[in-house]
C-alpha cells in the first residue's frame, strides 16, 4: 500500500512547464548544432575514403600520372632544377615555429614544368631578404607525391604580384597562372611533393593527404552533438523551474 502523501496526485505528478520563447529558442539551437554535427560526420567520411585513396595511390612516372591525372600518385621523374627561381610559400608552421614551403620549377625530359614542394625552411629575419635556397643543377632524378595545389580557402587582401627579376619571391597564396607568367613557362596544374628521402629536399616533408584527419571531423561531431543534448536538458530543467515558481 503507498504512503498517504505518495497517493496525493499532485505529488506524483512532475510539473513542466516551459515558455513558448525558450522552446523555439533551445530547438532552434538544438536543431543547428545537429545539423553541424551531421556535417562534420560527413566531412570524417568523405576524409577516411580520400586517406584511403591516398594510402592506395598507384605507383608510375610522373609523365603518366599526369595523362591519367592520377591524385595522390607515388612519382618518379628525370629532369632538372631551376637554380635560381623559388617561390616560398608563407604561413607553414613546423614544431611551432614561423617558415615556408619552398617551390622550385621542375623542367621535365618531355619539356614540361611542374612545381616541386621541396619542403620547409624557417623563414628569415627579415622578409625583405630570404634565405638562399640551395639548388644544385644538372639532370636528376625525384620522386615524390602527385597532388593538386591547395585553394588556401577565403583570402584576404591583395593578390600576390609575382615579380620576373627578383627570386626567390615570398607570397601568401599560390597562384599557379600568376607564378608560370613570371617564370615565362607553362606549368602543369599540379604539385609534386618530394619525398622526405631525397637529398635535395628540406624538412617537414612527411605528406598526407589533407591537413586534418578523419578523427579530427568525428571529434567535432562529437562536440556538436554534446551541445545539442545540452540545449534539450536545459530546456527541460528551464521548464520544470518555470513551472515550480509560485505565480505572482
Amino acid at each position: 500500500m503507498l504512503p498517504e502523501q505518495w497517493a496525493n496526485p499532485d505529488y506524483t505528478k512532475m510539473s513542466f512547464k516551459p515558455s513558448i520563447k525558450l522552446t523555439l529558442m533551445m530547438f532552434a539551437l538544438a536543431f543547428v548544432f545537429i545539423r553541424l554535427g551531421l556535417w562534420q560526420t560527413d566531412r570524417r567520411e568523405e576524409k577516411i575514403l580520400l586517406f584511403e585513396r591516398f594510402d592506395n595511390a598507384p605507383v608510375m612516372t610522373l609523365e603518366n600520372a599526369l595523362r591519367d591525372q592520377e591524385q595522390f600518385a607515388r612519382v618518379t621523374a628525370s629532369g632538372r632544377y631551376d637554380p635560381e627561381r623559388h617561390i616560398l610559400l608563407d604561413n607553414r608552421i613546423y614544431n611551432g615555429r614561423a617558415g615556408v614551403h619552398v617551390l622550385t620549377p621542375f623542367r621535365l625530359e618531355s619539356g614540361k614544368h611542374i612545381l616541386v614542394n621541396r619542403g620547409w625552411l624557417p623563414l628569415a629575419p627579415d622578409r625583405r631578404s630570404q634565405h638562399a635556397v640551395t639548388t644544385a643543377d644538372g639532370q636528376r632524378m625525384i620522386s615524390g607525391v602527385l597532388n593538386r595545389p591547395s585553394e588556401g580557402g577565403q583570402r584576404l587582401g591583395n593578390p600576390d604580384i609575382v615579380k620576373t627579376d627578383q627570386w626567390p619571391q615570398l607570397v601568401t597564396y599560390l597562384e599557379l597562372a600568376t607564378v608560370g607568367e613570371a617564370l615565362g613557362v607553362s606549368l602543369e596544374p599540379w604539385l609534386l611533393q618530394l619525398d622526405a628521402a631525397d637529398d635535395s629536399g628540406f624538412e617537414d616533408r612527411q605528406w598526407q593527404a589533407a591537413v586534418m584527419e578523419p578523427k579530427v571531423h568525428g571529434a567535432y561531431a562529437l562536440q556538436w552533438f554534446s551541445l545539442a543534448a545540452a540545449a534539450l536538458v536545459i530546456w527541460i530543467i528551464l521548464g520544470v523551474r518555470r513551472a515550480g515558481k509560485p505565480a505572482a
